[in-house]
């Protein structure tokens, strides 16, 4: 695989439909490596990844786009971010067995919600069904339901690599239906191993070499967690005084785990006192696990 943790933009030069290319390597690597996701797990969350590093390159905005299912089902938790800078980030949490199945299988009961999450704007946030065979199937649904922007997505993620394939048709004034069916019936013959490993150019010539295909420069994708100290200072400085010395007594210290990428943040009673009366916290104590 040549083309490695990058995003791909194209458009069908006659038709009004766009497209998106994502292949992550190096960035999935280092998601899976915080946490000993079993193979089901893995399949669920890459997808996710995939497919809010797609849907950010849809948008412009200037923050993050995230993907958040909670669940009475085996699969209870999972969290995928991309940004505006083509930074990626996720975790899942289950329990037990993960069934093999649908989606209703393999999270039960709840919700997942798409949050797009802008500086300087308020936060829109989409409902996504959890019904399909897939993560892709769902999305169509909401795309097409809810945006009434034809979409589809062809998601896929191992234990090496993530990636995914998006079309969407945009607004016309001419009558794109048989060249939306067309491109998509040729999408549709994408094997797994071919989304997942063959470079971009040569998989976008393999689907639609009948087609004027407008590739456009790639952009790097990487993994980077968003937690920092001081983002962990200023939760506990919202906290309050009281609380805050109230744990100090309980525990001794304040101790802060980042679910995303297993950094320790530990406080102690001169960390909290330095933070609370300068708003300046002290030099880390942090550790990874």
């Amino acid at each position: 695989m040549s083309n490695q943790d990058q995003l791909h933009r194209f458009l069908f030069e006659s038709h009004d439909i766009r497209g998106e290319l994502v292949q992550l390597d190096a960035s999935w690597k280092a998601i899976l490596e915080r946490y000993a996701y079993p193979a089901p797990v893995r399949r669920q969350l890459g997808q996710a990844v995939a497919a809010v590093t797609l849907l950010s390159a849809t948008i412009k905005f200037s923050g993050s786009l995230i993907l958040q299912s909670r669940s009475e089902g085996p699969l209870h938790t999972l969290v995928a971010q991309a940004t505006h800078q083509r930074t990626v980030r996720g975790l899942a949490r289950w329990s037990g067995n993960l069934p093999e199945g649908d989606l209703a299988t393999i999270y039960g009961s709840g919700q997942m919600s798409l949050t797009v999450a802008s500086s300087g704007s308020d936060r829109y946030q989409g409902i996504v069904g959890l019904q399909g065979n897939n993560l892709a199937e769902a999305l169509e649904g909401y795309f097409n339901n809810s945006e009434q922007l034809a979409s589809r997505f062809w998601l896929h993620a191992d234990d090496k690599r993530a990636a995914g394939l998006f079309l969407q048709q945009l607004p016309s004034e001419q009558d794109q239906q048989e060249a939306w069916q067309r491109i998509g019936m040729l999408a549709d013959t994408v094997k797994e191993t071919e989304l997942l490993e063959l470079p971009a150019q040569t998989l976008l010539h393999r689907l639609f070499h009948e087609e004027q295909v407008r590739l456009f420069d790639p952009e790097p994708v990487s993994f980077r967690c968003g937690c920092s100290r001081q983002r962990i200072s200023d939760s506990l400085r919202a906290m309050g005084r009281e609380e805050l010395h109230a744990i100090l007594q309980e525990q001794g210290a304040i101790e802060v785990d980042c679910d995303f990428c297993n950094r320790h943040y530990r406080f102690d009673a001169v960390d909290v006192e330095a933070l609370l009366h300068d708003g300046i916290p002290s030099e880390p104590t942090d550790t990874p696990q």
